[in-house]
């Protein structure tokens, strides 16, 4: 993404809003990403090791990237 394309950065922005409200909606921390979520659970979760190989064909270690480890103590449902 061009750091000079405001307009790129509005839909980038947009898109990790819906992605956190999601990972909101699914009990999850409301400012954390599902990448995130899955990245911290792929070893545990079969949910996280499915939606994290699948990222991962998009873009190499996606979800080992996307981990916000200051994020998720506000995390509602117990993975």
């Amino acid at each position: 993404m061009k750091k000079d394309c405001k307009v790129c950065k509005y839909f980038w922005n947009i898109f990790i809003a819906i992605d956190q409200l999601a990972n909101t909606v699914l009990g999850g921390d409301p400012d954390e990403t599902i990448s995130s979520r899955a990245g911290k659970r792929q070893e545990t979760q079969k949910w996280a090791k499915w939606l994290c190989w699948l990222l991962n064909k998009i873009e190499t270690d996606h979800c080992k990237k996307s981990i916000e480890k200051d994020e998720g103590n506000r995390q509602i449902l117990d993975d």
